[in-house]
């Protein structure tokens, strides 16, 4: 099999991605994948989507929100924002539980956004794990980016009020799934733009296993599109649940899931492998929150 490779280097740190220029299949040749793929299965067998490692933007808006101040202290772009000490000893945690599992459930493929944040999680869980370099493929795709917040970015909720009250009054009538503040994105944005994600993962990685690494409101949007929630239940569980750095949402295939299979949710915002590697668990939106 024929690969070609190309690095992201970024803060002491490499990360792989590799193109696939024939078809990937680690698991055996091409008639085994065929085998056993079930008759008429679009999904792939498992899909891990997991948040990003703790960040340096995390820490300063934590530190914003304490001190009550209207902008979150940054220096860098939100694209170049690099994880934390904790947020790399939780992606090497997470590495070590993918790394146990028995190898038909380990990811073959990895797909993450082009966030240093999420490129550096991706990069340490797949060393973590030990995963050979002929027994996955990475690829940095753009549409698993965080949401943008545009105008707001790196405010505090008291610097939306302050700064654009306008948009924290059509934020409180429209809601958050609904409100596109100035040069950023609504929660049906981002809906948008995954929804062309999840047709290929069933247009290329059928009865692959597949590891995403992204961000909280990917997260979520991703349940709304493959659960086929409605803006109240997707609301309600953002409500309920801060979606954890390096936690877990898994979805397996079930072939008695209608005439063609369908993924079934297994794990939601699972941080037992932080817990169990004594890492600190943490919740902390991005700096690119705006109002919550």
């Amino acid at each position: 099999m024929l690969f070609g490779r190309r690095f992201h280097v970024r803060a002491n740190y490499k990360v792989r991605t590799t193109i696939a220029l024939h078809l990937v299949t680690p698991a055996g040749t091409l008639l085994d994948l065929i085998l056993r793929v079930t008759k008429d299965q679009i999904w792939p067998d498992l899909l891990y989507i997991v948040r990003h490692g703790e960040s340096a933007g995390n820490v300063a808006r934590e530190a914003a929100l304490e001190a009550g101040e209207h902008m979150i202290d940054i220096d860098v772009r939100d694209v170049d924002v690099p994880l934390s000490d904790l947020g790399q000893r939780q992606a090497i945690a997470l590495g070590r539980w993918f790394g146990a599992l028995p190898p038909e459930k380990r990811p073959n493929i990895i797909l993450t956004s082009p966030y240093l944040r999420a490129r550096h999680t991706a990069g340490l869980i797949a060393e973590t794990a030990g995963m050979r370099e002929d027994a996955y493929s990475l690829f940095v795709d753009e549409r698993f980016r965080e949401k943008e917040f545009g105008v707001l970015d790196r405010l505090t909720p008291l610097g939306v009020k302050n700064q654009y009250p306008d948009q924290a009054e059509f934020r409180r009538i429209l809601g958050k799934f609904y409100h596109r503040p100035p040069g950023g994105e609504s929660w049906c944005d981002v809906i948008l733009r995954l929804r062309s994600a999840t047709e290929m993962l069933s247009r290329e990685y059928c009865a692959q296993r597949v590891l995403i690494v992204c961000h909280t409101v990917v997260v979520l949007c991703m349940r709304y599109i493959l659960e086929h929630l409605t803006e109240e239940k997707l609301l309600a569980i953002d409500k309920k649940t801060e979606i954890a750095n390096c936690s877990v949402t898994l979805y397996e295939h079930d072939e008695t899931l209608g005439p063609r299979g369908n993924l079934r949710l297994k794990l939601f915002n699972f941080v037992a492998p932080l817990e169990e590697a004594g890492a600190l668990v943490t919740s902390e939106p991005d700096v690119k929150i705006g109002a919550r």
